[in-house]
Order: C-alpha cells, then structure tokens, then sequence
C-alpha cells in the first residue's frame, strides 16, 4: 500500500502546532504521502503557504492537499499549494463530494495542462459535458452561498448540509441559524444538539405564547381547508361548487391562489418565512390571518398593522402532540400541525381537507406528516380529518364531487 495521512482542518492552527504534527509523522515508518485538508473550505492562498511552510520545517517527503470549495477557492489553493510543491492535489469531477464538494479535476487539469501538456485530459472533458455537468445540475452539488457563509463564519459544512436537506426551513431561519452558529465556540465540528438549538433560536427567540381568542372560534362547524398542493388546481371548479353549496368555514395554509378569494374565510401561517414574500397580498386580502406572534420580529408584526391579527402559539417538541387554548406543541415545525391545534382548539365539528396529496413516500417531510397524523389519530375529543382529493397521507379519503344534500 502507499500510505497517506490526513490533517484535517489544518486552517487556522499555530505554524509550532503543524510543525510538531509534521515531526511526529516523521518518526513513523511506512508513511509515504503527508496531507493536509482544508476541512471548513475556508482556506486562503496566504495559509496554504504558511501551512507548508510548517510541515517543510520537519517533513521532508511527499505532501498533498485535500480541498473544499465552499468559498469557490478549491482550484486557487489547489494551484498554489502545488507551485509550493505540493504533488499531490485531491480533486473529483465537476468537483463532486458531499456539501459544497472539492476542487474539479477537469479544472484542475485545464489549469495544469496550461503549464506543462503532459496529461490526457480530452476524455474527463468528455465525461464531464455528456455526463456530470447533468448531474450535478440534478443533484445540486458544489457551492452555494449558504455554505459560502458557513465557511466565512467557521461553521462545520454538515451543518449547512443538514439545513439544506430540510425544506421546512426557510431561507431566514437557515441564515439566522448560521449567524446564531458563528457565535457559538466549537462549530468546527458536528453536533446535532447544537443545530436544534441554532433552528429553534433561529425561528423564535421569544417564549412560546398565544391568545384564548381561537377557544371556539368556529363553534362546531365544518370547515374546509385549502393547501397548495398540485391536486387543488385540479379540481378547483368542484372545491369552489363545494364550497358554495356546503358553505364550510374555509381556512388557507398560507395563500392558495387557484380558489376565488373571495370564498376564503381565514389565512393560517406558522412561519416568518413564508409570510415575508406575501405580506403585501395579505393587505390586499383584507381577512383574519391567525398566526404564532411570538415567532414574528416586532418589524414584521408592524409590515401586518391593519389587518386582524389571532395570535395562537407555536411549540416544537419531539414526539409530542399536545392542543392548549393558547397554543400547540407539534413534533415538527409542518404548518399543517399549527393548523391542527388551531382548529381543534376553534372547536371545528369536522376537518375537510383539499390539496393535501402528499410527497414521495422516502422525503422525509412525508415521514414527518405520517408521523404528525399518527400522532393526531392517538390523541382523544379531536375533530376527524378527511381528504376530499386524492392523498398519499393516513387520513380518510372522501370525494370532492361527494357533496351533502
């Protein structure tokens, strides 16, 4: 075997620590290649230097450098490490790797082949245009801005990479999150304890609370509520019939624009996030929006002035389903769970639901709504839910079409 050993997250450490590393190496037998990485992507050409500047002090072989390109520098680094002689240089076709990835060996060879043409290069371009550059587009590897600004701060890349992998986080928690991590001492490495708390300080630093307003709000009365799924532009002629004729109370997750608006009665939101980008069209709506004020800035709640605010509040714990007159604790921060608390808490009489139709049954937002229905289901006095389009999700299913006479 050729035997090569790793420093991980050389960035940052005393020369006298790289040094004494680079000693110890040398008094093993049998290692042929010593590296060094830059683990956090956040290496500049300046540190590249100085770090072999350190390990020449005592190591005398082969050295090589692992790379990250969350600041887009991976290529940069790569190149400067080896006109400092370096001779091992990690790269991966169109830079692929987990998070932001490593430097591109098609890059890396274009770049070296400029100096010295000693490389067939010709057929990596070829399966980078017929094959990666189509998957990496797919796939989304490589950098981003997120994990630009993880490794600004210092923040382990699987944080960024674990924030990414969840689409219940908006982009305001994610960046809140980041900020909240870069205060934080140890974010070098991974801990998920440490994530849970940057999400929850990053999507509310305020005690959860609410009002007594929604006790009862609908007096035993159905209601029908509208999400944004494929299915409610679907079959939006007969929801609109339906409601016409049933006359439910009507609730919208957020703004659901293939129904008349005219027809809706309430709008619910859980989260800042998706309420930046429509605060405007709430004005326009002019109807009652029930919300967890406590998860909302002061500036935020003040962009909502003019309209009838209900404030219900909003916990997140793990494996709890739990409805107070004030507020509801979920299992996940989902919209869908708020809803539930507010509705059984307004004292709906039945639950309609359209536009709920579910994701692919491995994303793990359907396992953690399959995981919030279970719970609902175990809990005793709740209204019961029935999905009047097609669902992939534990509920009853009913028939738009199947109105009451």
């Amino acid at each position: 075997y050729i035997v090569g050993y790793n420093l991980m997250q050389a960035a940052g450490k005393s020369s006298e620590i790289i040094a004494e590393k680079a000693s110890q190496a040398k008094e093993w037998q049998g290692l042929d290649v010593l590296y060094f990485a830059d683990s956090l992507g956040n290496m500049n050409a300046f540190e590249v230097e100085r770090i072999v500047i350190a390990l020449r002090t005592e190591w005398d072989g082969l050295l090589g450098i692992h790379t990250h390109d969350n600041m887009g520098k991976g290529l940069d680094n790569s190149l400067v490490a080896n006109k400092a002689g370096v001779t091992w240089l990690d790269a991966t076709i169109t830079g692929m790797g987990r998070g932001a990835g490593n430097t591109p060996t098609e890059s890396l060879l274009a770049m070296l082949d400029k100096k010295e043409a000693k490389y067939n290069s010709k057929p990596i371009y070829e399966l980078v245009i017929r094959h990666f550059e189509s998957m990496k587009k797919h796939y989304g590897w490589g950098s981003s801005l997120l994990y630009f600004l993880g490794a600004q701060n210092d923040v382990h890349p699987t944080y960024i990479q674990n924030l990414l992998s969840n689409s219940h986080y908006g982009t305001d928690e994610i960046v809140g999150a980041i900020d909240f991590l870069s205060q934080l001492e140890g974010t070098t490495s991974y801990n998920g304890a440490i994530l849970n708390t940057a999400l929850s300080f990053a999507g509310s630093g305020n005690e959860v609370s609410g009002t007594t307003e929604v006790v009862s709000l609908f007096n035993d009365r159905n209601v029908l509520v509208l999400t944004n799924g494929p299915s409610t532009k679907k079959y939006k002629e007969a929801i609109e019939l339906y409601i016409k004729v049933v006359k439910p109370v009507v609730v919208s997750v957020n703004i659901v624009n293939d129904i008349n608006k005219d027809l809706i009665d309430y709008y619910i939101i859980s989260k800042n996030s998706k309420f930046l980008s429509d605060v405007d069209k709430y004005h326009k709506l002019s109807k009652p929006l029930i919300l967890p004020m406590h998860r909302f800035t002061r500036d935020e709640l003040i962009a909502l002035e003019g309209l009838r605010l209900i404030d219900y509040g909003l916990g997140v714990s793990k494996d709890t389903f739990k409805i107070e007159d004030r507020f509801v604790y979920i299992p996940h921060d989902i919209t869908t769970g708020y809803l539930l608390g507010v509705l059984n808490t307004a004292n709906a009489k039945q639950i309609k639901t359209v536009g709920l139709d579910g994701y692919d049954k491995f994303d793990i937002r359907q396992q953690e709504m399959i995981k919030l229905l279970n719970l609902y289901h175990k809990t005793e006095n709740l209204a019961p839910i029935e999905s009047l389009t097609p669902t992939s999700y534990p509920i009853i299913k009913g028939s738009v079409y199947a109105i009451p006479v």
